[in-house]
């Protein structure tokens, strides 16, 4: 009886590995029927992206058709669509806003994906699926125009009179990630600490451009010598010779990411096989080497002290929150 006992236990994961295996391959399958091709629309960096893509493609054949924007083009795009009743995409990957904010509008379906298993518990969203990805924001400089000995130590460093004029950051009255950032601050500050360096740095007039990523590029290129921007950057440009480092702030905000399916997919069956192969290990290897911070254990980008970060989530926003902090911010930093 016991050696019977043994076997079924053996038995019982070989067979669901093959349950799910087969299930894979009739998707892909399915997947080819539709047309061979999933649309996904995303923030993910289009270089970490392409290599992903690289990697599904020649595992499925399925081709992949991406369009890259920052989290609120991206959400405002595919609520364009959706609301008009023409939906180009399949997938839709982003910050947790703008997809609670989509999902909310009924634009997604919940596709629960056999990778779930392999996500601990808490950064699994009953509506969303799993958080696969932490974006965290930071201060990252030009090492050869800002000394690290004389780089700042903290965010209220930022209004020493040395960086008036000099720090780029992304719009908060139309940077939805950067309205949320702002208005998270006090959850790392405290709220009358937050609310006298949200007011002091609009006054250093730093310059704004869209979205994260040309803030990093500014730094980058020594356009500008410091930015508030994913400290991911810092790798990533780093690789390409650029001399950046960050600031080994105590805490660190930033968001996460999820993808999920358009219930209104023009390719389902691609959309779900894309999903599974975007959760898995393979794909997650591919984003840490690319400098991304997803949220597997044990699994860092290759950033001097990215295990020693503290990662504090931002506070979630309603629509009518931001349209109102908007406002608020165009008065603050923009007029």
């Amino acid at each position: 009886m016991k050696f019977k006992f043994f076997l079924a236990l053996v038995a019982t994961p070989l067979l669901i590995a093959a349950s799910a295996s087969s299930q894979s391959t009739d998707r892909v399958e399915a997947a080819k029927k539709e047309g061979g091709k999933v649309v996904v629309y995303g923030s993910l960096e289009s270089d970490t992206m392409a290599a992903i893509t690289e990697a599904f493609q020649k595992k499925t054949g399925i081709e992949v058709e991406y369009w890259r924007a920052s989290a609120t083009q991206v959400m405002d795009r595919a609520l364009s669509e959706y609301r008009a009743g023409k939906p180009l995409f399949d997938v839709v990957l982003t910050n947790t806003n703008p997809m609670r904010i989509m999902q909310q509008d009924g634009i997604f379906t919940r596709y629960q994906s056999p990778m779930e298993k392999d996500y601990p518990g808490d950064v699994i969203d009953p509506a969303l699926g799993p958080m696969y990805r932490h974006t965290v924001i930071g201060i990252m400089y030009d090492a050869s125009l800002i000394k690290p000995a004389d780089a700042p130590k903290s965010l209220e460093d930022l209004l020493k009179p040395q960086y008036r004029g000099q720090i780029v950051m992304s719009d908060p009255s139309t940077h939805t990630t950067t309205t949320q950032w702002i208005e998270s601050l006090p959850k790392v500050m405290g709220k009358e600490k937050a609310e006298k360096f949200v007011r002091d740095l609009a006054a250093t007039k730093p310059i704004l451009v869209a979205s994260f990523l040309p803030a990093a590029r500014q730094v980058s290129t020594g356009q500008t010598p410091i930015g508030i921007t994913y400290i991911k950057y810092a790798y990533i440009y780093g690789k390409e010779g650029a001399p950046l480092d960050y600031v080994r702030l105590p805490a660190m905000l930033g968001d996460g990411e999820y993808i999920d399916l358009s219930n209104k997919a023009p390719h389902p069956d691609a959309g779900a096989t894309f999903i599974d192969f975007f959760l898995s290990d393979a794909s997650l290897k591919i984003m840490a080497k690319e400098g991304e911070f997803v949220t597997r254990e044990g699994i860092y980008p290759p950033l001097p002290g990215a295990d020693k970060i503290h990662f504090v989530q931002m506070d979630e926003l309603a629509s009518s929150q931001y349209a109102a902090l908007k406002q608020q911010y165009e008065k603050l930093f923009v007029r």
